[in-house]
């Protein structure tokens, strides 16, 4: 037993001198992914970071774009440069992530994302949009539009979650935090190629995975709190009493699925298919489970053809 302990112990030791990164304040993080026109709003005891860009028109109702687990609104950079000449695109960090940090009382139920859009929402001046959402953000937009529909025009659900389902494919970051004991080695021993081979394994055409998007992933993986909000965000269950709600929503939604997608197969995009009364499925045959990001040209067409219905 002796032999064992000093065994981790030295292991322990050894990722922490190769792998061991220290937690980032946000006011070292600003310079390179919080320049103009990004700014910051109270919100909930957090000090969220936000874009709100494009025209301000009162003609045509806002969209508000939400990332997923382990991402930020950076996700949405090439829609948003496209769409801000015609229309009004707001993004913001989910709380455990990007720039914004976690949860005051690190609970990260959907209940939580759902009220917490809701205040964002108000505090922006925005009384009613076009919601969309990818994988984590998505299940937040659907569950935003069954809570609160007169807010809520139309929907894009981009690889959303919500479903009961079996991923084929995870990334490890997610499969660590949700490891009991070896979870929280991965608050303080991130390393790098850990961050690639996450991204790798949400996109279909692994060369898209540039050096500067790895780079991203993984600085702001190490805004302090967002390791140990990441961990206890992937402790919270499915509800599973939640996604017959989807039958509720009348509002037109866009179902946009990467056909690669392993993390949430294409075969959730069918169930959100038969279980809207008003929708569009489009499956982008190779692609993953970032479409706005793996394939933004193409993703964004599908986007515009829906806008313009």
């Amino acid at each position: 037993m002796k032999k064992l302990l000093i065994g981790v112990a030295a292991l322990v030791s050894l990722l922490l001198l190769f792998f061991g990164y220290s937690d980032r304040s946000v006011d070292d993080l600003k310079e390179k992914y919080a320049g103009y026109p990004s700014s910051f709003v109270e919100i909930d005891g957090m000090k969220v970071h936000y874009r709100d860009e494009g025209s301000k028109s009162d003609s045509l109702l806002p969209i508000v774009l939400i990332h997923g687990t382990g991402s930020s609104l950076h996700t949405f950079d090439a829609w948003t440069n496209e769409l801000k000449f015609q229309r009004r695109i707001v993004r913001m960090d989910l709380p455990a992530f990007g720039l914004t940090g976690p949860f005051p009382d690190r609970n990260y139920s959907i209940d939580q994302y759902v009220d917490f859009m809701q205040h964002f929402l108000v505090a922006r001046g925005i009384k009613k949009c076009i919601l969309g959402g990818n994988s984590l953000g998505g299940n937040i937009a659907w569950q935003f539009t069954a809570k609160y529909p007169h807010m809520v025009d139309k929907l894009i659900l981009i690889d959303a979650a919500g479903y009961p389902m079996v991923s084929k494919s995870a990334p490890i970051a997610f499969r660590i935090a949700r490891i009991p004991i070896l979870n929280n080695l991965l608050t303080f021993v991130t390393p790098r190629f850990m961050a690639r081979a996450s991204v790798e394994n949400v996109y279909a055409d692994k060369s898209k995975v540039s050096d500067e998007l790895v780079d991203r992933y993984f600085e702001l993986t190490l805004r302090k709190g967002n390791r140990r909000a990441l961990v206890d965000r992937m402790q919270v269950p499915l509800d599973s009493t939640a996604f017959p709600k989807i039958k509720s929503i009348q509002q037109p939604t866009l179902i946009l699925w990467g056909g690669q997608d392993m993390l949430i197969p294409v075969d959730v995009a069918r169930r959100f298919q038969n279980d809207l009364p008003n929708d569009t499925l489009v499956i982008m045959e190779n692609v993953g489970h970032v479409p706005m990001e793996e394939s933004p040209k193409e993703s964004l067409r599908i986007v515009q053809v829906f806008l313009e219905k």
